[in-house]
Formats: C-alpha cells, sequence, structure tokens
C-alpha cells in the first residue's frame, strides 16, 4: 500500500514519514532549472521523519522511490529517474543505464504547489512496485 500524502500546516519543507517497523532508504527526484535531478539515499529508522527539502517547495511535483531494508519491499511508481547503489547526486534521467546508473520507477507527489508537504510511507507492496 502507498503512503497517504498530506499538506503539513508546519514550516516550508517536503518531509518524508517512515511509519513502517523496518529502516526505509529514500531517493528524491525534482526538477531544478530546466534540468532532472536525483538524490539519494536517506536512511530513515522505524517509525521516524526527515526533511528531504528544506525551505518553501519551489516545484510542484516531486518523485520518491523507498526500499525496504528489513522486509524488502519498495515503494515506487512509472515515473522513470537514475539511481545508483551508493549515495548519489545525478543530473538528467536519459539514459541511466548506458550512463552506470540504474534505471528505478519512482512514484509521483503532486504537492498542489504548498509551500509545505508531508509523505507517509506506510508497509511497501512484496516483491514488486507500487504507486500509480
Amino acid at each position: 500500500m502507498l503512503g497517504l500524502f498530506t499538506a503539513s500546516p508546519a514550516q516550508a519543507e517536503l518531509r518524508l514519514c517512515n511509519k513502517t517497523e523496518s529502516q526505509v532508504g529514500v531517493a528524491i527526484g525534482y526538477r531544478e532549472d530546466s534540468s532532472w535531478v536525483t538524490e539519494g539515499w536517506w536512511n530513515l529508522p522505524a517509525n521516524s521523519c526527515e526533511t528531504l527539502v528544506a525551505g518553501s517547495l519551489v516545484s510542484r511535483f516531486y518523485y520518491i522511490y523507498a526500499v525496504d531494508y528489513d522486509q524488502f519491499g519498495e515503494w515506487g511508481g512509472r515515473a522513470f529517474m537514475c539511481t545508483r547503489e551508493k549515495e548519489f547526486t545525478i543530473s538528467g534521467i536519459d539514459d541511466c543505464v548506458a550512463r552506470g546508473f540504474e534505471r528505478t520507477g519512482f512514484f509521483e507527489i503532486d504537492t498542489g504547489e504548498q509551500s509545505s508537504w508531508t509523505v507517509q510511507l506506510t508497509e511497501p507492496v512484496q516483491g514488486g512496485t507500487g504507486g500509480q
């Protein structure tokens, strides 16, 4: 099951909350100027939250991919972007494999142009990708 997406009245930022009993790794994709950027990994312990983007959100759409390290499930979707196993910041989402990266499906977050947003991850889909 994909997590709930809710606007947060707190300070301006994009936060992700891990509402599972497992440690979760998170990657994010977003538009920066005229190109796409992906970044990872944030490692969130069970039942914790982390700020992925500090300050007011400048994009309406953000993309998230997360993996459950303990149960081996994942949260993903059909927006394909580049990742790698170790910590990364990657510019561009084209030709991921040819450039030595993995091609990974992210799910879309539509913030509705709010200045702050919180994503809550609940139990992941086992052995496959969730999302729309």
